[in-house]
């Protein structure tokens, strides 16, 4: 095991980092092998950049700072891009919510910031398993298939942990591999016209949130919500509203309104809070003030392995 560190830096701002909130939307659910929580709180996390794979250790090194510690080739290109991935240059002046549960979601959670790594279709290919399935169900086929085709992470890892597959390899993985890590062809279609064209997907994080949508949603298969949920991840876009999400619209509904909501209504309620549509869903997340009743029954799990 390795344990030189690679490259080490420490980030601070002039407002709270909230490390946890903000990193939050990295793991892919228990188990994911790309990120793993340590109980003294570190975040690890194993990705790949241009310059070679990455394991990266962030910890909260107080209100307002960040210490990074980093292995593997991507190492220094991972702590010269830290202060663009937690946003730190993000200005929220203009962010003013009416509605009380979020006005005070953003006071008690300042250090929330937006998500910006920066790599597309590391984002992509997560989102794209999660269309029109359970979470449960699209998180289980992100850990088959990354264990089995992800390379061994860099670094003194807490558990061994894997990096994601690169868009050739997303590509060349065989029908039966997706069938067997329970991902329908319609999905497993998508991620293979995405892997081809992954060089043209990833010019999305150089351009305005309305061409980086368009541009991913030219690929069939991938719509408005697959695109916001990359978005969410890689491009730091405060707005990235998740529009056709099974949950969303009845939660923001009934957490803002006290009765369900559908999508079109969501837009146009959420609308005066544009451009941070998103900022103000993950407040709500973070707070614990986001509430759906539960009632009526689940939509079955569906295990496509069997068939």
């Amino acid at each position: 095991m390795d344990t030189r560190i690679d490259a080490a830096r420490t980030v601070s701002a002039d407002r709270p980092i909230d490390l946890a909130g903000t990193l939050a939307p990295l793991r892919r659910g228990a188990g994911d092998p790309c990120h793993t929580t340590t109980p003294g709180g570190a975040h690890w996390h194993a990705s790949r950049l241009p310059t070679g794979p990455v394991t990266y250790r962030l910890t909260q090194a107080g209100p307002c700072a960040v210490d990074a510690r980093a292995w593997g080739p991507g190492a220094a290109e991972f702590v010269d891009r830290l202060p663009a991935m937690l946003c730190l240059d993000e200005d929220v002046a203009d962010f003013d919510p009416a509605h009380p549960l979020i006005a005070e979601a953003h006071r008690r959670n300042p250090g929330l910031r937006m998500l910006r790594t920066g790599l597309v279709f590391e984002a992509l290919a997560p989102a794209i398993l999660e269309q029109r399935v359970h979470t449960v169900s699209a998180r289980a086929s992100w850990r088959r298939l990354v264990s089995k085709f992800g390379d061994p992470a860099p670094g003194p890892t807490p558990v061994p942990m894997r990096v994601p597959p690169p868009p050739q390899t997303w590509r060349h993985i065989p029908s039966w591999e997706y069938h067997r890590a329970n991902v329908d062809p319609q999905r497993s279609r998508t991620i293979v016209l995405a892997a081809r064209i992954a060089d043209k997907l990833e010019q999305a994080a150089t351009m305005d949130p309305v061409a980086a949508s368009r541009r991913l949603r030219t690929v069939a298969g991938i719509g408005v919500w697959t695109a916001a949920e990359t978005a969410q991840r890689a491009l730091g876009d405060p707005d990235a509203l998740s529009v056709g999400d099974f949950h969303l619209a009845a939660t923001i509904g009934w957490t803002l309104l006290g009765r369900p909501i559908d999508d079109d209504a969501m837009v146009e309620y959420l609308e005066p809070l544009r451009p941070h549509r998103y900022r103000a869903v993950r407040l709500l997340e973070i707070s614990g003030r986001a509430r759906k009743p539960k009632f009526g029954p689940r939509t079955p799990l569906v295990d496509i392995t069997r068939i």
